[in-house]
């Protein structure tokens, strides 16, 4: 049998014949010294595969994770060495902390040169290796191809997650002979015991109060259909992390939405009601659990995950399924027996009631403030389900994934583990790039300041983004916890910065608008989505808005506070305050 043959090509053409070869599309990046012969060979492909010129590196590495959150694809990001690879450290953590695919290419000085301290010399294989799945040093231009092919299956198998490879000049510049390949598969997964399907099986058909909590490790599975159909089946309910947000449709009867520290009322308090607790890709991090020493004591608890170092990490469970979450979900489904759980149903319905009351509560402000929910009901109103949700972190965050209706999986992009201020207009522009559909970003003016330069991205690409920024003169969930639990001193939280975020969009070629009413907020958004290019809306709120409900830190469900009397300085809902 004849061997196929190949080109003679160099590293650097390598790399781009590689990356085409394996489905991709577009890269994120920013060009160097040590990866000019890359950028060189992007230039003679470019007919076959686009790169995205960001202002900045991390903006690149935020790109590219936005881009995999929506697609489902391996982001890929290019930098050159020293500063550029570092700059990226942040991104990559990111997608680490968040389980998200990506291929980090980056250039070094040449092979002869390493460990001599030369000019933008860095170990950032070392210095990446706590935050990636793998990472590769190459040093030999033969095994460069099948290097490249390898950081993709990895990324993509069981739990996701970034890798890198190192590149110094001379394996690019180096020749060899290349013969294609095609796209990896992942690796396969394990297929669990029948033995611990049939116990999880037998746990959920003897409890009362089933509660299906969903993580990032479900969303974009496609599993959407077969936990609706669990959830109909044992007449339960459907709770979410941070990172399960969008999986379901919150329209669904049967989804409560996030639980947690910053959870809806009733979903987290489903969630310590519950007797019986399927977690499906959640990893008890502890915003999801407050107290871990006091979460859900009452409840027997089956983990289904990908990754065995998981079972119990954070809480101890039941039943621990590692595997296939798809074909394991699948197996119990068809399984568990159909019950009818009337009380259960009447508790949830009373948990929705006192969620609305609290809700209610909280809206009693004149019709005409400018509240966060008030906002985002307009937000509902206008967009569609195939608009796509970025945000960056702190209170709009959290208030983004209580008020925001999902439709449709893989809509939503946000920094959840590693909390990353300045993640969102990099991750808005990969998300757009990546569907072509309009993103909205939700942003506040701390998170915006700190990589607002890739306006000028989004500019140059004429990128369909949406910025809401939530300008309220202040470090917002820092002030929030100053106020209650710091004696409300405010330490550097009160940001009283000059910038005009109309003229700054203006300046960078993109329309801005002011809106300090919810008239204008609407005319503006209504505007904002029908506008062709980046559009921004520095939208005013007060800096007393508060994100609840909210646990303490360390608290538990029992200390759930719902809602804040500044005038009279008291927290009501507190533990110590019902005693």
């Amino acid at each position: 049998m004849q061997s196929k043959k190949g080109e003679i090509m160099n590293g650097a053409r390598i790399v781009i014949e590689t990356l085409i070869e394996q489905g991709v599309t577009d890269v994120f990046g920013y060009p160097g010294g040590q990866v000019l012969n890359i950028y060189d060979e992007l230039y003679k492909a470019s007919d076959r595969i686009n790169h995205v010129l960001t202002a900045h590196e991390q903006g690149a590495s935020h790109a590219a994770d936005g881009y995999s959150r929506v697609t489902g694809k391996v982001g890929v990001v290019i930098a050159t060495s020293g500063p550029g690879a570092t700059n990226l450290v942040t991104g990559i953590a990111t997608a680490m902390l968040d389980s998200i695919p990506m291929v980090a290419i980056t250039g070094n000085v040449p092979t002869s040169l390493i460990g001599r301290d030369s000019f933008q010399e860095i170990n950032i294989t070392g210095i990446t290796l706590p935050i990636t799945k793998h990472n590769y040093f190459v040093t030999d231009v033969n095994e460069l191809a099948d290097t490249i092919r390898e950081a993709f299956k990895i990324a993509k198998s069981g739990r996701p997650g970034p890798v890198l490879i190192d590149i110094p000049k001379d394996v690019q510049t180096s020749e060899c002979e290349f013969v294609k390949g095609g796209v990896v598969a992942p690796y396969p997964q394990l297929v669990a015991e029948d033995s611990l399907i049939d116990r999880a099986v037998e746990l959920i058909n003897e409890s009362e109060r089933p509660y299906i909590y969903i993580g990032g490790g479900a969303a974009g599975r496609a599993m959407t259909e077969d936990i609706m159909a669990l959830a109909e089946k044992i007449d339960g309910y459907i709770g979410c992390t941070f990172m399960g947000l969008s999986a379901l449709k919150n329209s669904y009867e049967r989804f409560l939405g996030m639980q947690g520290m910053h959870g809806r009322y009733a979903s987290s308090m489903a969630n310590k009601e519950a007797d019986l607790i399927l977690a499906v890709g959640v990893r008890f991090s502890d915003r999801a659990t407050g107290n871990a020493a006091k979460y859900s004591k009452s409840a027997k608890i089956i983990q289904l995950d990908t990754d065995l170092s998981e079972i119990n990490k954070n809480v101890h469970v039941e039943v621990g399924i590692t595997g296939s979450i798809v074909s394991s979900f699948k197996r119990i489904l068809e399984r568990c027996e159909k019950k009818e759980r009337p009380q259960w149903r009447a508790l949830v319905g009373e948990l929705r009631q006192e969620e609305k009351r609290i809700s209610d509560k909280a809206e009693e402000k004149s019709k005409t403030q400018m509240t966060p929910k008030r906002i985002f009901d307009i937000i509902n109103e206008i967009k569609d389900e195939n608009t796509i949700i970025a945000t960056d972190v702190g209170q709009h965050q959290m208030w983004t994934a209580q008020y925001v209706d999902f439709e449709r999986a893989r809509r939503f992009a946000s920094s959840g583990g590693l909390g990353t201020m300045g993640y969102g207009l990099g991750a808005a522009i990969g998300a757009a790039i990546a569907s072509g559909d309009r993103t909205v970003l939700i942003t506040g003016d701390g998170s915006f300041g700190m990589n607002l330069n890739e306006l000028a991205t989004a500019v140059s690409y004429n990128t369909p983004i949406v910025i809401v920024l939530m300008n309220n003169g202040v470090l917002g969930m820092v002030r929030q916890w100053q106020t209650l639990f710091y004696g409300k001193r405010y330490s550097n939280t009160v940001l009283a910065r000059k910038t005009d975020y109309v003229k700054l969009a203006e300046a960078f070629g993109a329309v801005g608008r002011r809106a300090s009413t919810l008239e204008e907020f609407r005319a503006a958004f209504s505007e904002g989505m029908k506008h062709d290019g980046p559009f921004l809306i520095d939208t005013i709120i007060g800096m007393d808005e508060f994100v609840l409900p909210m646990l303490p830190p360390g608290g538990s469900i029992e200390d759930i506070i719902t809602s804040v009397d500044l005038e009279n300085d008291n927290t009501d809902g507190t533990k110590e305050e019902k005693k």
